[in-house]
């Protein structure tokens, strides 16, 4: 059985990676220092026998006991509140955190794939965005030092794999929803769910103009399995196409909690990205990948999941 290695592996996208990674008969190395995971999130695979945990932050010194295969590396904060809470450890794991994790690929000849973020292309004046767009990031904002971390972790993977010959990936991965999610890590999918469950007035920065592009966490792990499967080293956007106003995304969510909420319209943040939408023309062609859940679907899934803890 392969090994891999996946940092951040008990957040939300990370844990959800190590279940379909276990499902199709890998072994798996979750780790995380647990600043923004949750050992919950991979409670149920604590007894597999193909599965072990280190509690542990990927910018030290990294050490694996045993050959890896693969590397994922995921950890980060992701949401504007915890990057915003941790500046300083968001650019340390993107670029001290990616250095480690690329170094310890390399010691085991192992593949490394990157997970970078839609953030690399700022508030864009392309629409949809392609892989080809160079981006329109502010270094100094309050989303700096996410958008800057991962675009100097993706420059860094790219001078390995060209200067060491590392077999890299880079998804550029969208906006991401479903279980797991935490409460109040300020996204606006379980924001927004969370208010209306709980009968709070639904928070539309903004007019609610500004548009986003939901893709079901199910979808997204696979893009970046088949990217992983992939002889693709160039970015490659894991996401899905369809878009929605914020406002259009508030009152689908009222619908179907059936809540009885107001939607309450604040100021819009610094930087905050009007448009957001995928081009993957890159994906469907070379990875046959595109999301296969609709929206509807996919927050039903979710708000079951934030009822339950709401």
């Amino acid at each position: 059985m392969e090994h891999i290695l996946v940092t951040g592996g008990a957040g939300f996208l990370g844990s959800h990676l190590c279940d379909l990674l276990l499902s199709r008969n890998y072994r798996v190395t979750a780790m995380d220092n647990l600043i923004t995971g949750s050992i919950d999130n991979i409670a149920h695979h604590i007894d597999n026998e193909h599965f072990r945990f280190i509690n542990y932050n990927v910018t030290n010194y990294l050490y694996i006991d045993e050959h890896v295969d693969a590397v994922f590396h995921f950890a980060s904060p992701a949401s504007p509140i915890d990057y915003q809470r941790y500046p300083i450890q968001t650019l340390k794991v993107g670029s001290l955190g990616t250095h480690k994790a690329l170094g310890l690929a390399k010691a085991h000849n192992a593949a490394f794939l990157l997970a970078s973020t839609s953030e690399v292309y700022g508030d864009p004046t392309v629409h949809p965005q392609s892989e080809d767009y160079w981006g329109n990031v502010n270094p100094i904002g309050p989303r700096g030092v996410y958008d800057e971390a991962k675009r100097f972790a993706e420059a860094m993977t790219m001078a390995y794999h060209q200067v060491h010959g590392i077999d890299t990936r880079i998804a550029r991965i969208f906006n991401t929803y479903g279980p797991r999610m935490r409460l109040h890590d300020g996204r606006v999918v379980p924001m927004l769910i969370y208010q209306a469950v709980t009968g709070e007035p639904l928070t539309v920065y903004g007019d609610g103009s500004q548009t986003r592009s939901f893709c079901y966490v199910s979808d997204l792990v696979e893009g970046v399995y088949r990217l992983f499967a992939s002889e693709c080293c160039e970015p490659i956007n894991i996401g899905n196409p369809d878009e929605i106003t914020v406002l259009e995304f508030a009152e689908m969510v009222k619908r179907l909690t059936n809540s009885s909420s107001e939607i309450e319209f604040l100021p819009l943040p610094t930087d905050d990205p009007h448009k957001r939408r995928p081009d993957i023309t890159k994906a469907r062609r070379l990875l046959d990948w595109e999301p296969k859940v609709s929206l509807e679907e996919g927050l039903k899934a979710t708000i079951e999941y934030i009822r339950k803890l709401a």
